[in-house]
């Protein structure tokens, strides 16, 4: 299993937590939020420190998520 491949396992999805939408380690916190909160400018650290149940790991886990996520091609008709 490659590095990539083992920091995506952090990212679960569970239909009956948070609407189905893409967790954290089965946290109630979703990759959205962390993406969002990076988006807002806090740096990894802040993050760290006022989430400290979060690892560095699930920042570069929801990095990683939402870069597979936009690298789909489209097809413009």
């Amino acid at each position: 299993m490659s590095r990539e491949q083992e920091l995506l396992t952090r990212i679960t999805i569970n239909p009956a937590q948070c609407g189905g939408r893409p967790c954290i380690r089965g946290l109630r916190i979703r990759v959205q939020d962390v993406l969002e909160m990076m988006a807002g400018g806090m740096t990894p650290q802040d993050i760290l420190r006022d989430f400290p149940y979060l690892e560095a790991d699930d920042l570069s886990a929801s990095l990683i998520y939402a870069a597979r996520r936009v690298s789909h091609p489209e097809v413009a008709a």
